[in-house]
């Protein structure tokens, strides 16, 4: 039976974007949005819903599929509080970016049918700036959507199969993998870049105060390295703590290799560093990336 209304908690950045990106691939079923009235009031105005609420539990009635697009803790929160109140025929999926500590809450919740009732998922999309405002719905276009299955499910029947058809509508391209390896990838292609900007820009602020003008100054380079520094603390702050111990370690290993970099600048080791740099392969634009499990 085609999905004919969806439920999005979270209508932000990424809801808004999912919401956008689904009308225009050409879903004509019913898009229900839950958040605050004001992030409300501005995602209908965008078209990115077609109706609002501020509670959750009114939202989902009604709907085949429940998309949980909010930071990771609170999903976690939201998998318990409504979890035990959807019918058992309701898929509940997640944009989260850390999986394993979500995985964990829903089958805690949904026991042994938690494969059947629960479809872990991560689009790796995204901007700086937060908010329906910047909602597009072209954001998941050529971006991989990882999808982290429970122990034998089946991901391509029934409700799981026709949503991930929608996800594979909207342009993204699906990439499945274990929450353990998910966590542990993400830590490094994701959390550590946001760790290296944030820290960089703070050491810029500290050096030099907010108002020189630095980015300027320090041209396309700079600009890059601390663009995701303006990312909100209210979504990291989940990230950081549900995936602490991959990015320590990830963490770790730069801090070492910026030592080594730190003591050779005068050395031959220097070369090596930039050599070892240089074998790190860069796809161009068009090229699509290897994909990670059976889609």
């Amino acid at each position: 039976m085609p999905i004919r209304q969806i439920t999005i908690i979270g209508t932000g950045l990424i809801g808004g974007s999912l919401g956008l990106a689904l009308k225009k691939r050409g879903f004509t079923g019913h898009i229900a949005g839950c958040d605050r009235p004001p992030v409300i009031e501005r995602a209908l105005h965008k078209g990115a819903i077609d109706e609002g609420f501020s509670h959750p539990q009114d939202s989902v009635r009604g709907s085949q599929v429940v998309v949980l697009a909010a930071p990771v803790g609170a999903i976690i929160e939201l998998i318990r509080e409504l979890g035990p109140l959807l019918p058992e025929s309701t898929l509940m999926t997640d944009v989260g970016s850390t999986k394993t500590e979500i995985l964990t809450a829903a089958q805690a919740i949904f026991g042994s049918k938690a494969s059947r009732r629960f479809l872990a998922g991560h689009p790796m999309a995204g901007k700086e700036t937060a908010g329906v405002e910047s909602a597009d719905a072209d954001l998941f276009a050529g971006a991989t959507w990882f999808v982290t299955p429970l122990p034998g499910q089946e991901i391509h029947q029934a409700l799981c199969g026709e949503y991930l058809e929608w996800i594979e509508n909207i342009g993204a391209r699906l990439a499945v993998i274990p929450a353990l390896e998910h966590d542990h990838l993400c830590a490094w292609i994701s959390h550590l870049p946001q760790m290296i900007a944030t820290a960089l820009a703070a050491t810029l602020v500290e050096e030099f105060g907010e108002e020189t003008p630095l980015l300027e100054a320090g041209g396309r380079a700079l600009r890059e390295m601390t663009r995701i520094a303006a990312s909100p603390y209210s979504m990291w702050r989940d990230i950081a703590m549900t995936n602490k111990q991959n990015i320590r370690g990830a963490m770790l290993k730069l801090e070492q290799q910026l030592a080594h970099i730190r003591e050779n600048l005068d050395t031959r080791e220097l070369d090596r560093e930039f050599e070892q740099a240089h074998r790190l392969k860069k796809l161009p634009r068009e090229q699509k990336p290897k994909k990670l499990g059976n889609v």
